[in-house]
C-alpha cells in the first residue's frame, strides 16, 4: 500500500466532494474517478473561495496521488475559462496539448491509493 503525498490536497478534495454527494458516495467517486468537470464544480460549489478551489483543482492534476486519464504526455498548458470573460472567476478548466485541447469532461482523476482514505 502506497501512501498519501499531499494528505490535506486528498482531504480538501474529499471534503468538496462529500459537500456535494454526501460521504459514501465521495470516497466511491474518487476511487472509481470523477471527470475533471465534476471535480471543478464541486470545489466551486464547497465553501471555499474560487481562487483556493482552482489552486486545488491544479494542485490535483500535478500530484502523485492521483492518476489523470487520458495521460497528458509532452508539453501542455492549463487554460483557465472566467465568467465573465475577462474577471478573475474561473469556471472552467480545459488542458492544451500539443494534441489539440482536451475539455474537463474529457479528463479523469482517480485517486492512485483508495486504501488511504
Amino acid at each position: 500500500m502506497q501512501s498519501v503525498r499531499d494528505p490535506s490536497l486528498v482531504a480538501a478534495i474529499i471534503n468538496a466532494l462529500t459537500h456535494e454527494y454526501g460521504d459514501s458516495l465521495a470516497r466511491l467517486i474518487l476511487i472509481e474517478g470523477v471527470t475533471l468537470a465534476d471535480l471543478v464544480n464541486s470545489l466551486l460549489r464547497s465553501p471555499i473561495r474560487n481562487g483556493e478551489a482552482i489552486r486545488l483543482v491544479t494542485h490535483a492534476l500535478g500530484s502523485d496521488d492521483f492518476l489523470v486519464e487520458p495521460e497528458i504526455v509532452g508539453p501542455s498548458h492549463i487554460a483557465y475559462i472566467y465568467d465573465p470573460p475577462g474577471s478573475l472567476y474561473v469556471v472552467d478548466i480545459a488542458i492544451d496539448t500539443t494534441h489539440g485541447q482536451l475539455a474537463s469532461t474529457g479528463i479523469r482523476l482517480r485517486l492512485r491509493d483508495p486504501e488511504a482514505i
